[in-house]
């Protein structure tokens, strides 16, 4: 429709804007509709003005019903303007008339902002600790009236509205008022409920119209191939976990026992009709399993929304947000709820350190390298084609930040693994010369990145002491778990993959070889305590070609067995906590896929079956016997025992802790069984053979003490018992 040729639309009355604010509203490009929509001083009236498409008639009333004034139809697509009897500025609704139909709308534009200065403040340091709290999708009661709060950083954009399916996705509908102290653009959208899908429709700073931009702090989102965030209420979770978080928030976890399940929630197990499981479909599965298996923990693959399966969720584009896969986000913290109240903590795998590129994703959010670096030297990744944070931009850092406290507050978890640290530590990492930039000081050192993932560590430490970090690094960076103010990065854990490496590269090998490799195994313990380690057999030891553990062992099937428990049990007495990978738990042949649950098939056979017990016992055990635990990552609480008797490939060694009784492990990695093998202990006397992993209960050929074994005090001082050593075989022995 044709505007009036007059700058004065509403016939010199007075009460209209001119022309052209008129067309930015009815072109949605203007950067601030609040300075013309909604009531208006015109310095001798009140006006009210509003945008309503199809509308033939509007009359306003206030928030009791009465009436407050007609308004005049400026221009036929629905641009409405009349003087109005109200004291100030105060909400107002309108009553919409197009033929037989009628409808009210409550008007955004009349609403005071609800975020302020202390707010802005804030965001612009940084410092703010609760941006879950006023960013994204909030349900509030404002002035009032319901309806959900919307807020997002985008400060170079010159317009951003919120659509979604309570406005018909039209952008002139909500366009947002910007906090120019903050770049955070806000809008009280009255009267939406909960379950309305939603983006943000951006203009960026050259002018252009922008693919519409998922919420980068929704809550909730669509299921995929979908990619809308969704309005949610405030999670509603009565908690039952006083006792556990209490433990854990004052014990020293160091000296505690910790054996990790590694989880692809997706794949764990599938409904029969190939579906995932709901949360509380995996609740009754999953969590009676690893209290049964002796496990302390679960550890998932990132559950943040991911639009794309294969990435098993490590290219995130809703960090705030359980993935839509496993049903509504209550049913997570029901889940979490339900571990602790058996006592398995929560450990989430957490992605700081990359971002896909996906349109509606962070990518280019403003128009401009917003969360990313604009120089692809800097926020490019070439491994995964993604896209890098710009770790020294403060609002980016305080987001990533929040979400590590999100997950505590809101969700209860027990920790977060963060992935692919070593990335984020180097600026050169992955990159030839000339394909990167050097820091300020000229090194390869990214600092934005080290104070970032210390100031994370500081806060969730603070704010939460129940949960725990656990860094994935990969590189030699020193003090990766050590406490900040010691020059450390602040992780309470550290991944060993120099264990993984070298210990998989010792067992794969035929046993007549070992004898050249002994170093693979001494090697670690001349660092097994210079970090607080978590000895980790995760997912990426089993997929991309890599085969599954079982398939890794070299010989008959049942050498492959034999070395396998050998290798859990050398694991499970060797300093460091325990991480192991679903599947590998029952020696599942085939590699992990993520398409399809795992081989539960295989438990009828023996063999399997067998290994599966041994996995369990390893765990109690491991919980039972503080000297397996209780100085995991201090060097008094190992010793070596035999440690250079290579040609038999034998080792044996010593766990101790204070006051406890110690336990002796004694490794024999070749298929000979050795009688009388004599292996010196702290003290004479009767020892229980306490694990075997030949035992026949494991699938194994039975060899062994008897149970029992003599250790003699000799006339040199000496004191030695003479072992039976079964085949590529671990035990472990302790007094009585």
């Amino acid at each position: 429709m044709k505007l009036p040729e007059s700058n004065n639309p509403d016939g010199g009355r007075g009460h209209a804007p001119p022309r052209e604010e008129i067309e930015s509203i009815l072109n949605a490009t203007h950067g601030n509709a609040f300075s013309v929509l909604g009531i208006q001083d015109t310095g001798t009236a009140h006006v009210a003005r509003c945008f309503l498409p199809g509308a033939e008639s509007v009359e306003a009333f206030d928030l009791k019903g009465s009436p407050i004034g007609k308004l005049d139809r400026i221009d036929d697509s629905g641009f409405f303007s009349g003087p109005v009897s109200v004291e100030g500025f105060v909400p107002i609704r309108f009553h919409a008339k197009r033929g037989g139909d009628e409808w009210d709308v409550t008007d955004p534009y009349s609403f005071w902002p609800v975020l302020g200065p202390m707010d802005d403040y804030f965001v612009r340091e940084g410092s703010h600790l609760r941006l879950f709290d006023k960013l994204g999708a909030r349900p509030i009661t404002h002035q009032g009236v319901d309806g959900f709060h919307f807020a997002v950083w985008a400060p170079n954009a010159r317009r951003v509205s919120v659509v979604g399916d309570f406005n018909g996705w039209d952008g002139r509908r909500h366009m947002m008022r910007f906090r120019t102290d903050s770049g955070v653009w806000e809008i009280f959208a009255p009267d939406v409920k909960p379950g309305s899908a939603y983006k943000f429709e951006i203009i960026g700073a050259d002018g252009t119209l922008l693919p519409l931009k998922a919420d980068p702090f929704a809550r909730r989102s669509e299921l995929r191939p979908q990619t809308a965030s969704i309005t949610a209420k405030d999670l509603e979770q009565e908690w039952n976990d006083e006792a556990h978080r209490e433990h854990w928030s004052t014990c020293d976890r160091r000296r505690e026992p910790i054996s990790i399940y590694e989880v692809h929630a997706g794949s764990w197990q599938r409904g029969d009709d190939g579906s995932f499981l709901s949360w509380d479909e995996l609740a009754d599965r999953l969590i009676p399993y690893c209290a049964d298996m002796g496990f302390t923990h679960i550890e998932f693959l990132p559950v943040s929304e991911y639009p794309y399966d294969p990435s098993w969720g490590y290219q995130t584009t809703g960090l705030y947000t359980p993935t839509a896969r496993f049903g509504e986000p209550e049913g997570f913290a029901r889940f979490v709820n339900g571990c602790h109240k058996v006592g398995l903590g929560v450990i989430l795998d957490w992605v700081p350190a990359h971002f896909p590129t996906d349109q509606h994703g962070l990518k280019w959010f403003d128009g401009t390298a917003l969360y990313e670096h604009a120089d692809p030297r800097q926020g490019f990744h070439p491994d995964w084609n993604t896209a890098i944070y710009n770790f020294g931009r403060t609002e980016v850092a305080s987001f990533l930040l929040n979400n590590a406290l999100y997950w505590g507050e809101k969700f209860h978890v027990d920790g977060l693994r963060v992935d692919a640290v070593a990335s984020m530590l180097y600026l050169d990492y992955s990159r030839k010369h000339g394909e990167w930039v050097p820091n300020e000081y000229g090194g390869n050192e990214n600092l934005g990145a080290v104070r970032f993932i210390q100031e994370t560590n500081k806060a969730v430490y603070g704010q939460h002491p129940e949960m725990m970090t656990i860094a994935e690094e990969s590189t030699a960076w020193p003090k990766v778990s050590q406490p900040v103010h010691e020059g450390g990065l602040g992780f309470g854990f550290k991944w060993n993959m120099g264990f993984m490496h070298d210990t998989l590269s010792y067992f794969a090998r035929e046993p007549i070889f070992r004898k050249h490799h002994h170093q693979e195994i001494t090697f670690g313990l001349l660092y097994a305590f210079s970090e607080n380690y978590v000895l980790p057999l995760s997912h990426d030891e089993v997929v991309h070609g890599k085969g599954s553990l079982i398939a890794k062992m070299p010989g008959d099937d049942w050498q492959k067995f034999a070395n396998l428990k050998a290798y859990y049990a050398f694991m499970w007495g060797y300093p460091g906590k325990k991480l192991l990978f679903m599947g590998q738990e029952f020696a599942q042949w085939s590699e992990w896929s993520e398409a399809r649950g795992l081989d539960w098939n295989l438990l009828q056979y023996q063999t399997h079956e067998g290994i599966r017990r041994l996995v369990r016992d390893l765990n109690f055990t491991y919980r039972a016997k503080p000297a397996l635990h209780a100085r995991d990552c201090e060097p008094e609480g190992f010793e070596w025992v035999i440690v250079d008797d290579a040609d038999n490939s034998v080792f044996a060694w010593q766990r101790k802790a204070p006051g406890e009784k110690p336990v002796i492990i004694v490794c024999n990695l070749t298929p000979v069984p050795r009688e009388g093998y004599h292996v010196p202990l702290p003290k004479a006397g009767i020892w229980r053979e306490i694990l075997n992993t030949d035992a026949e209960i494991y699938g194994g050929s039975g060899m062994g003490n008897g149970g029992r074994v003599r250790a003699d005090l000799h006339d040199n001082g000496s004191i030695t018992a003479g072992l039976t050593l079964p085949p590529l075989a671990t035990i472990m022995l302790e007094p009585e």
